[in-house]
């Protein structure tokens, strides 16, 4: 009779043991960019609650207080989703690029008049994301190129 007890230990003489062990590798080989997760999420949350913070619904910036609300919580599901899918997430790493420099430039289209706090603000935000999103892309690339 064969031995088929459970044992849990290593799996040095597994016949398998190199191909899962490559496999693992590749799996986690792009999860270099970990530590970006959670500032990328926290950018979409900051711009989410932006306007609240920095008084632009006060001053008639509603159509630019929805617009970062939305973009805010776009941003913060892209980083849920680097967490949770990174192998399949990341290639959106320059979607978040686009997303950053369109808050930048978004005070002068979206709104009307926008105020000096709602303009800076946009851009040091949208400046946070274009700059995480370039060092999430510029990751994928390098994972890629090494494979």
């Amino acid at each position: 009779m064969a031995d088929v007890s459970s044992r849990r230990g290593d799996f040095a003489g597994h016949p398998d043991e190199s191909e899962m062990q490559a496999r693992y590798s590749r799996v986690l080989g792009g999860r270099d960019v970990a530590l970006v997760d959670g500032p990328v999420f926290l950018a979409g949350l900051y711009c989410a609650i932006s306007p609240w913070v920095v008084d632009a619904i006060g001053t008639g910036q509603s159509d630019l207080a929805a617009h970062n609300l939305v973009l805010g919580l776009a941003i913060a599901l892209l980083a849920l989703g680097f967490a949770l899918a990174p192998a399949r997430m990341y290639g959106l790493s320059w979607a978040m690029c686009a997303m950053g420099a369109w808050l930048i430039f978004s005070p002068w289209v979206v709104g009307t008049d926008p105020t000096a706090a709602a303009i800076w603000n946009n851009i040091l935000v949208g400046g946070v994301v274009l700059v995480l999103g370039l060092v999430c892309a510029q990751q994928v690339m390098r994972n890629r190129s090494s494979r």
